[in-house]
């Protein structure tokens, strides 16, 4: 019998379930890394950031927050963003792996100027106001009813949006992935989790429930779709 993909899946990943050393998981978060890339993970962010950012003055400053920031590629392809489009920006990070803060410490040339943290993002209390907030591939992580209580956080604690960017299950990226992990030989726990991840992602009706369930109104949050099979989820104040 055929694997179903109408509901989310509740298999468990084990990148959230094994312990393991900080270099075996360095070597994970480096083939993810290399997965955004040859994915092409970063670009809807970039672009919507593009988006949210058009109508301010090129000196005004902005705070983006990265949940869960695993090696630190996203936030340091917003720091080259933000050279090329001059824009003066804040970037912070919170992770609850221990592991992840001094992995994207290492990883972020000197200079880039990074603040990485650890800890439960409910319990982070930003030091100034958060402009943006943005999640990527991190909610598949999450329940339902998590989410719907991350989204109402994000909410309160941003001045202008928040972006989600997730999978969509498919049996295509599903399959696809698997034997592209196995081929690449990617980390064990990339070869495992990428398909894990992928049948607890999301579909457009998912989406929908979770944000009335947040309390949001009707077409108050964007969902839109992006090569390869990504499933992204926005809202600009």
């Amino acid at each position: 019998m055929g694997r179903s993909f109408a509901e989310r899946s509740h298999e468990t990943e084990l990148m959230d379930t094994e312990a393991v050393s900080v270099e075996d998981y360095r070597a994970c978060l480096k083939d993810l890394a290399t997965v955004n890339a040859l994915t092409l993970t970063h670009r809807p962010i970039l672009a919507w950031l593009d988006r949210a950012t058009r109508r301010l003055a090129p000196n005004e400053r902005v705070t983006v927050l990265d949940v869960g920031y695993g090696y630190g590629d996203l936030l340091r392809k917003i720091h080259a963003w933000s050279g090329r489009k001059g824009r003066a920006v804040d970037l912070v990070g919170v992770d609850l792996n221990p592991m992840s803060e001094p992995i994207a410490q290492a990883a972020t040339p000197s200079g880039v100027p990074i603040e990485y943290r650890t800890g439960d993002v409910f319990d982070y209390k930003p030091e100034r106001p958060i402009d943006f907030v943005i999640s990527s591939q991190t909610t598949h992580h999450m329940s339902n009813e998590e989410l719907a209580t991350f989204i109402r956080w994000m909410e309160q604690i941003t001045a202008r949006g928040w972006y989600i960017a997730d999978l969509h299950r498919h049996p295509v990226p599903f399959h696809v992935f698997g034997t592209l992990a196995r081929v690449a030989r990617w980390h064990r726990f990339v070869q495992h989790d990428g398909p894990v991840s992928i049948a607890r992602s999301f579909r457009k009706a998912d989406w929908d429930s979770v944000l009335k369930a947040a309390g949001l109104e009707p077409k108050a949050a964007e969902i839109r779709w992006h090569v390869p099979f990504r499933l992204c989820v926005s809202r600009l104040k």
